[in-house]
């Protein structure tokens, strides 16, 4: 089983807001998930999305691939990561 970690959309018309979750790569994009491990909202200013970086390190670890928003997502989840902690 090929698992991705990618978008869902959600949300209305114009307004939308995208769930980050563990998917098999074969079920549509807005159907069966295995987890959800964050959300991403494009129109909201600021930091717009919240990860679970431990879950998502957890399915990396299994062999899970990563679409491009996605990880765009986590490139800058990452590099604010040490800047709060040491906050």
């Amino acid at each position: 089983m090929a698992v991705t970690i990618r978008l869902s959309r959600t949300g209305c018309n114009n307004a939308p807001s995208y769930r980050v979750m563990v998917a098999d790569s074969r079920s549509p994009r807005d159907g069966r998930f295995i987890e959800i491990v964050g959300s991403y909202d494009p129109k909201r200013k600021g930091e717009n999305y919240s990860l679970d970086l431990d879950r998502i390190g957890y399915w990396q670890g299994q062999g899970a691939t990563v679409s491009e928003t996605v990880a765009s997502l986590l490139r800058r989840a990452r590099k604010a990561a040490p800047a709060a902690a040491g906050a």
